[in-house]
């Protein structure tokens, strides 16, 4: 049974009284003005991934230095020139990441964990900003970058954009607040990866021990 502790608040990030300490990661995607401007400053590490950081130049137009990463990386096939020269001049780490292997997504997250490491920072899960929307294939790349995670780290990688919030559950059991009053009136449980075995409660119409891999969804 989990305790206090084990409690995880997804949307714990956005509450003004919230103590989560987190790093945010920008993705090449549209943002919400009051979602970035929220995440952003209180955020104790921030870094781009390639082309996050055309979002983040133009949406911080005119503002610009009062928004600097602390890295950017990627293989650099989406990144502007002139906003790649922009961060450079302002000291900002550029990373290549020329390997085809995974996504610029995947690789900003190794590097990132790096530095909290080397850093010795204290951060309770990384805030991802984007990647849930626009091409399938790039949203099913965020969710496989979600899989790659749990090798990589045992801190919660939460991606975040508009309404949506995406998550892994790994096998066992899970303790999920959701009354910050910042949730809609709905969620989704979907399978992936491996077949599943669930059991819900809260829900407006739980799950009983079913799944063997088809796709639902459950109302709060």
């Amino acid at each position: 049974m989990a305790t206090a502790d084990d409690i995880f608040i997804p949307l714990e990030c956005f509450l003004p009284a919230g103590k989560l300490k987190y790093c945010l990661l920008i993705l090449n995607q549209p943002m919400d003005n009051d979602q970035f401007q929220c995440l952003w400053s209180k955020a104790i590490f921030r870094v781009c991934a390639d082309g996050g950081a055309n979002q983040l130049y133009e949406h911080t137009k005119g503002r610009q230095e009062r928004f600097l990463p602390n890295f950017i990386s990627g293989d650099f096939d989406s990144i502007k020139p002139e906003v790649k020269e922009f961060y450079k001049a302002k000291d900002c780490e550029i990373i290549d990441t020329m390997d085809q292997d995974h996504t610029d997504f995947t690789k900003c997250l190794q590097i990132l964990l790096q530095k909290i490491k080397e850093q010795g920072l204290k951060v309770d899960v990384v805030i991802v900003l984007g990647g849930l929307a626009g091409r399938f294939d790039q949203i099913m790349a965020s969710v496989e970058t979600l899989f790659h995670a749990t090798k990589m780290t045992k801190m919660p990688v939460v991606i975040i954009q508009g309404t949506s919030l995406a998550y892994l559950l790994q096998s066992g059991y899970h303790r999920l607040c959701v009354n910050t009053g910042l949730e809609a009136k709905w969620c989704g449980l979907i399978p992936v990866g491996n077949r599943c075995n669930v059991t819900t409660t809260g829900l407006k119409w739980n799950l009983s021990r079913s799944w063997s891999g088809q796709l639902r969804a459950a109302a709060l």
